[in-house]
């Protein structure tokens, strides 16, 4: 389970440190991938392998489910941690989510995403602004 958030830098070479506590469940690959909401995705292999075989069965009739699988394969890319506990986000993911010199790396349950820091407090005071209504649309599912 991914939790918490952590404010970590971009090397020269666009690399961005894992938290520690997250690594172990990243020890057999992982995949990066652009999130829905500008921020980057990273999907252990375990939760990637039926992530993907769901994607692909959308049917290939509904335009939007094209637009979806190109958007969640196109820029996929199968990585591994370095020795460091690091992963390198490549250009277009970088610029896609507007990574430069700081990211924040935010778990959530099953996967992490990794966000911009001006992404993520305008996302951080959207949930605040607007969290009475979220929690009142989302009761059913607690």
């Amino acid at each position: 389970m991914f939790l918490g958030r952590f404010s970590h830098n971009l090397d020269s070479k666009g690399r961005v440190a894992v938290p520690a506590r997250f690594r172990d469940s990243l020890a057999d690959g992982l995949v990066l991938t652009r999130g829905i909401d500008r921020c980057l995705t990273v999907y252990p292999m375990s939760v990637w392998r039926p992530l993907a075989e769901r994607v692909s069965a959308l049917p290939l009739s509904d335009p939007n489910a094209r637009h979806f699988r190109r958007m969640v394969f196109a820029e996929a890319v199968d990585l591994e941690l370095d020795s460091q506990g690091r992963i390198l986000v490549p250009p277009e993911l970088r610029r896609y989510a507007g990574l430069e010199r700081e990211a924040m790396v935010v778990g959530v349950n099953t996967s992490i995403e990794i966000w911009s820091p001006a992404q993520w407090q305008a996302v951080n005071e959207v949930m605040e602004r607007d969290s009475e209504e979220i929690a009142q649309a989302l009761a059913d599912l607690i």
